[in-house]
């Protein structure tokens, strides 16, 4: 038996259909519509600094800010400690070698010149005591050969005529050998006494020797003791400049205190900084050029110190040519340091918009349509006025170079006039 069919479910389903589909549809409008207005954005066009792309010489330099410094600064330090009894001059004064500065009293160093002054006359005395002692030694010594000469050539005539009387019975055979014993007694003694007469002036003329070195090497030291006396008058070491004096009246200054500093005014350095972006192109013998009075001068990197510090290195660079008239130690300059040969790029004006976009990308203006759109680039090197295009642009083009901290993630700007 047939059934009627019944198309009220598939009705409702189809309708259901429609109606999801028609979400759907109306989700995507609404996403796209919200997306345009998230991703476009109207700006006043007289805020913006706008700059054309151009080809142009690149003049590959950083610009720097140097302070003068004399060529080189030489320190005083006490090589004496001691009272400051007198200044005889004062900061800024133009020194000679051997200027005197100051002077220094100090009474335990001449206690101790005079204590060892009376040790190295106590020792000289004692060496001509010695010499006198040991003369005299050498002498008794020379004498006593003497005396024993004699009574050898004594004994030994005496032995000569016993043995002719004892042969003619006038004397017994033991006086005869009385003699001759005594005169070998006498012949032993002899040669004893001139072995240690021989050993005698030999230990005399090495202990001489050595009282005599031991006394030259006080009267030495005695002097260079002596010389120290000297170092309580600061002098000069060189020709220069007094920068700095530390001391005053009265003041104690202990051995190798810091009293001041001297510098050197043959010649001048100019000691600078450099962001460390550039520490792999920075060496010494780049030229420069610093600027006094509005007028340029030649100067080359003489020194560049290898630390870092606050994301800054120094360098020293030094005149290549004439000083600028009227220098003054402290005073500033403007410095061009150049890193490389001047070449041919495309260049756009350096601005606010690389604090924002770190060179990745910035916005490229079409004043046809009055928009600017987001456009990736690639920059190179860089001066105090341009960036290097790589990649990105051509020349002609215009790009907003100023800060882009309110345009937030807009792709497109829509350049709009404040009148």
């Amino acid at each position: 038996m047939d059934r009627p069919i019944d198309n009220r479910a598939e009705k409702r389903r189809r309708k259901a259909m429609y109606l999801l589909a028609a979400l759907a549809l109306l989700g995507l409008l609404l996403y796209t519509a919200f997306a345009n207005v998230r991703s476009k954005l109207n700006v006043e066009v007289d805020k913006l600094t706008i700059e054309r792309v151009r080809k142009d010489v690149f003049q590959d330099y950083i610009a720097l800010i140097g302070t003068v410094e004399p060529i080189q600064t030489v320190f005083l330090d006490a090589t004496e400690g001691g009272r400051v009894e007198e200044i005889h001059l004062r900061e800024g004064a133009m020194l000679k070698k051997g200027d005197s500065i100051l002077r220094i009293s100090n009474d335990k160093l001449l206690l101790e010149i005079s204590n060892y002054e009376t040790e190295v006359a106590r020792a000289v005395n004692d060496l001509k005591s010695m010499r006198v002692t040991l003369e005299n030694q050498q002498n008794y010594n020379q004498s006593q050969l003497v005396e024993y000469y004699y009574d050898l050539c004594k004994l030994g005539r005496d032995m000569t005529n016993n043995a002719k009387l004892a042969a003619t019975g006038i004397i017994s055979a033991d006086d005869y050998l009385l003699s001759q014993e005594n005169y070998a007694r006498k012949q032993k003694l002899h040669e004893l006494l001139a072995r240690k007469s021989a050993l005698d002036s030999s230990t005399i003329a090495a202990r001489i020797a050595a009282s005599e070195e031991s006394v030259e090497s006080m009267q030495k030291n005695l002097g260079v003791i002596r010389s120290r006396l000297g170092n309580l008058t600061v002098r000069s070491p060189v020709n220069g400049e007094l920068a700095t004096l530390i001391p005053e009246l009265g003041q104690v200054i202990a051995y190798g205190a810091r009293i001041g500093t001297i510098n050197i005014l043959d010649a001048y350095k100019i000691k600078g900084e450099v962001d460390e972006h550039f520490v792999a192109r920075v060496k010494p013998r780049l030229k420069a050029s610093c600027e006094f009075s509005s007028r340029e001068y030649p100067a080359v990197i003489s020194k560049v110190y290898p630390e870092v510090k606050g994301g800054r290195f120094a360098v020293d660079l030094v005149f290549a040519g004439a000083l600028p008239p009227e220098i003054r130690i402290g005073q500033t300059a403007r410095i061009r340091l150049e890193l490389g040969e001047s070449q041919s790029a495309l260049l756009v004006a350096r601005g606010g918009f690389y604090q924002s976009t770190g060179g990745q990308w910035l916005y490229v203006v079409d004043r046809g349509a009055k928009v600017a759109v987001k456009r990736p680039i690639k920059l190179g090197r860089q001066n105090p006025a341009f960036y290097e295009i790589l990649e990105g642009l051509e020349a002609g083009e215009e790009v907003i170079t100023s800060g882009y901290e309110t345009f937030g993630n807009a792709e497109r700007l829509n350049l709009k006039s404040s009148q």
